[in-house]
């Protein structure tokens, strides 16, 4: 770090002398009181910030890297707001952009931890992984010149990611094959498949994992394949939200137009009136009408909770299965030229129908535990309401009149088909209920 002499005495840090150097660079106006109190008063904290910065750079036991203690003090002031906010370094920053934009370079494979190794779940169709001829089952000993074991499955998995068009060497252990052997993978561009699909019955099941770039596509192109699949037999749509903690705003209310055709689909509101923002859904509805269902739970949180509020409060779909987490903030990302970013958090969202779930959660139309074998011993569930520093929930403020009923859920047919698999009592609640709901309607001549 470049020592600057102000006074005789070394600059506390650099983030004082950048903050110092901001306010210096104002236009010089009069302030009232107040302000000027104000402004004292982040300068006295800023030179308390300097004095033991300085303390510790010159008797701390070991020499400490400035960087790294400027990083940490940016941490700790970001983590004393909320759960949510928090201090990203640019790798890290790098990483939650993949994320979210669902793509990375990469060898195209799902992977577990087990005995110390990776083990392939499954190779991703049509991926650098599926060509190279990796199975499920397979373990993985070694990355390049790297053991695997002792690594943890988040470093592994940092390994395995890398440049597109580089190549990585996986030594394999497989079942049934007497040795370990060698095989060579060029990375290719991976697209997170963040939804997926099936067919229960005559209806459609559709999971949503994580809500990235590519989830308003991955519905409407999973949602044509199985409507055509099942042609005039098609009764509605198991929408499940399960375990999903989140992502994009923009993506929760396309998945959330999809099936409205007109109102609110949520708004949020921050610290002043003017940043107060509401997005309304456009004509169309991918369900055609047919009944919808909604699955959650405890791990169904933040853009999942805007999805399955906004459906529950325009009565277009039955929200069914446990509370959600309820996580009712919404985090900007502000990028720090050179730096990283910073996730903050600047709002809370409301459902249509005015209210914030912050620290609440969703509750569903119909509570529905998932069947065990064996209950738990601890069965409080972990919420946002569980975390330090969460945000406190708000009175109900200046409610959004709700819209008529204007879905007008077409039930016709009798159900019937495949029943859902036995381990899964909420989904399998789920068809019952809607083949029951499209069954009645048939009968009363709808």
């Amino acid at each position: 770090m470049m020592k600057i002499l102000i006074g005789g005495r070394v600059a506390k840090s650099m983030l004082a002398l950048y903050t110092l150097a901001a306010l210096l660079a104002l236009p010089l106006v009069a302030l009232p009181g107040s302000a000027r109190a104000a402004d004292d008063s982040i300068y006295r904290q800023l030179n308390l910030f300097g004095d033991v910065l300085e303390r510790i750079r010159a008797d701390y036991v070991e020499e400490v890297d400035d960087p790294e203690l400027i990083e940490a003090a940016i941490t700790g002031m970001l983590r004393s707001l909320d759960p949510h906010s928090s201090y990203m370094p640019p790798r890290a920053y790098r990483d939650m952009r993949e994320q979210i934009k669902g793509e990375f370079g990469g060898l195209g494979i799902e992977v577990t931890m087990e005995n110390g190794l990776v083990k392939v779940v499954s190779p991703i169709d049509e991926t650098p992984a599926a060509r190279a001829g990796m199975k499920a089952g397979d373990y993985i000993t070694q990355l390049d010149d790297t053991p695997v074991m002792g690594l943890t499955l988040a470093e592994a998995v940092k390994k395995m990611r890398g440049p597109v068009k580089s190549e990585i060497r996986l030594l394999v252990v497989r079942p049934g094959v007497e040795k370990p052997f060698e095989v060579k993978i060029i990375r290719d561009v991976i697209r997170v498949q963040s939804v997926r699909s099936r067919l229960e019955g005559d209806m459609v099941y559709v999971r949503i994992t994580s809500f990235t770039e590519q989830t308003d596509s991955g519905l409407e192109a999973a949602m044509a394949k199985r409507k055509a699949e099942l042609g005039n037999k098609f009764k509605g749509v198991i929408l499940d939200l399960r375990n999903n903690p989140g992502g994009a705003l923009d993506q929760a209310i396309a998945v959330s137009d999809a099936f409205l055709d007109k109102g609110e689909i949520v708004s949020t509101r921050g610290r002043r009136p003017e940043e107060t923002h509401r997005y309304n859904a456009k004509v169309g509805d991918l369900a055609q009408g047919l009944p919808v269902a909604v699955l959650i739970n405890g791990g169904s949180a933040s853009a999942s909770e805007i999805g399955a509020g906004a459906l529950q409060d325009h009565q277009r779909a039955l929200v069914i299965g446990t509370k959600s987490f309820g996580k009712g903030s919404v985090q900007s990302i502000i990028p720090l030229q050179g730096h990283g970013a910073i996730r903050l958090t600047t709002a809370r969202y409301y459902t249509p129908s005015g209210t914030s779930i912050q620290a609440k959660g969703i509750e569903p139309d119909i509570t529905v535990e998932q069947v065990r074998v064996e209950k738990a011993a601890n069965n409080h569930r972990r919420s946002e309401a569980d975390l330090p520093k969460h945000l406190k929930a708000e009175k109900k403020k200046n409610p959004v009149p709700m819209p008529e009923n204007h879905t007008n859920v077409k039930r016709n047919g009798d159900g019937g088909g495949e029943t859902a698999k036995p381990r899964d009592f909420q989904l399998n609640y789920a068809l019952d209920l809607l083949r029951g709901m499209a069954l009645l309607q048939r009968r009363n001549g709808k």
